[in-house]
């Protein structure tokens, strides 16, 4: 685990995002299309540790960035080649654009101005999508990867965002995969060897540290 002192340097709000991955209804809520990863993300304490990193964000001006995965109802643009598109088409419960299932999921709060990216097709929250203009935008150099799964979205978006020069920072016990071991393997064999690892009381004891008082605007 890295020192307080390298962690907070990282975790300057002013060039911090939050990101939030396929923290949805249909994903990790109590009607999930995947139930086996909905039960991974509430027992081992991920859903939790995600909004008290969101709600730490909104209050040290972190800019957060939900990023969720969603079809079209008539399909239109969805990936078709891969096993993994294929068998979520046969799903009960559909990521369908409009519906509770892309909502971000509870206990998870969305502030006015948090930004929610929406992708069509993929694997990644980032390539493809609108995060990494709008990252440079704001001016963010570290993104804090959090939510599902371990197994494919997360490992994405954390070498996605690496690949395009920003810092990643995977808290351990804010992102959860299936089967539950398989997560801490994830992280020691692949994510800590091009993040920086810490755990959610590391980053959240970073961001409520008192600073310069200044603030992205």
């Amino acid at each position: 685990m890295p020192s307080y002192e390298a962690l907070s340097e990282l975790l300057d709000p002013r060039t911090t995002a939050l990101l939030t991955v396929e923290c949805q209804e249909g994903v990790v809520g109590e009607h999930s299309a995947l139930p086996e990863l909905a039960d991974a993300a509430r027992s081992c304490g991920m859903l939790g540790n995600v909004a008290r990193l969101v709600a730490a964000a909104h209050g040290a001006g972190v800019q957060v960035v939900h990023a969720v995965a969603e079809r079209r109802p008539d399909g239109r643009g969805a990936s078709r080649n891969a096993r993994l598109f294929r068998a979520a088409g046969r799903l009960p419960v559909q990521q369908l654009s409009g519906t509770p299932a892309v909502r971000v999921a509870a206990p998870i709060e969305v502030a006015e101005q948090d930004l929610v990216v929406r992708r069509l097709h993929g694997l990644s929250p980032i390539q493809g999508t609108d995060v990494d203009p709008l990252l440079r935008n704001l001016g963010v150099r570290t993104v804090v990867v959090t939510g599902v799964s371990a197994n494919v979205a997360v490992p994405n978006a954390v070498f996605d965002a690496v690949n395009r020069g920003y810092t990643a920072v995977v808290p351990a016990d804010a992102i959860a995969g299936v089967p539950c071991a398989y997560t801490p393997a994830m992280i020691r064999h692949t994510l800590a060897l091009v993040a920086t690892v810490a755990t959610t009381d590391e980053v959240l004891a970073c961001l409520t540290r008192p600073r310069d008082g200044l603030r992205r605007a």
